[in-house]
């Protein structure tokens, strides 16, 4: 395969996970599809929510090298040495967009929701439960590995499943960006070596 298709292939490729990326970090914004939580986010969401990692990083920091390097993949005035080398900076600059998609999904998976949580004391009040001293609400391991404890979120309903889902689905969507991108700067190193492939009418 020519460095210009290989481009082409990449930067189509990396659409549905920018997209992706988007949707489920605009979804985490409404934890329990209501819009309560967005109207008190200092309260309600977790401070990995509201860095965006999804939107900005895994989202639009790649979507738009995506689009560079797509188009510099189609045959044109765009696709020669020159071009395939300013794609090798697009990729650095979306690898470091979905890393950071994909370490603040992360790290919103480790330390879960902000929700309304009935300690074992009896107490209840919003809090990022989970997030606090384990041996407060007594797990000895991540609340990951406790399902019992989830419903002890009462409000939103369900928000610590919704939370696990749609980060699962950034980190994933990221760490596959982070290897197209990869790919991609390598492919763009050699097409400004070696060239595109493109035929000389």
């Amino acid at each position: 395969m020519c460095t210009g298709d290989c481009a082409k292939f990449i930067g189509v490729s990396l659409y549905p996970f920018c997209a992706l990326c988007i949707i489920c970090n605009i979804l985490l914004l409404f934890p329990g599809w209501t819009t309560e939580a967005v109207n008190n986010p200092g309260e309600k969401l977790t401070d990995e929510v509201l860095y965006l990692g999804g939107f900005f990083g895994s989202g639009l920091l790649v979507l738009i090298p995506a689009i560079c390097i797509h188009y510099t993949g189609r045959r044109g005035t765009c696709n020669n040495r020159c071009g395939m080398l300013v794609t090798l900076f697009l990729a650095a600059l979306a690898v470091c967009g979905s890393i950071y998609g994909f370490v603040t999904s992360l790290m919103g998976l480790i330390n879960g929701p902000q929700c309304y949580y009935t300690f074992i004391s009896g107490t209840q009040r919003w809090t990022a439960p989970f997030k606090v001293d384990k041996e407060f609400i007594n797990l000895e391991r991540s609340y990951l590995f406790h399902k019992e404890v989830w419903s002890r979120c009462t409000l939103p309903v369900g928000v610590v499943e919704f939370n696990i889902i749609l980060f699962s689905t950034i980190m994933v969507a990221s760490a596959i960006q982070v290897v197209l991108c990869l790919i991609q700067m390598i492919n763009g190193l050699f097409g400004f070596l070696c060239g595109t492939c493109q035929k000389k009418s």
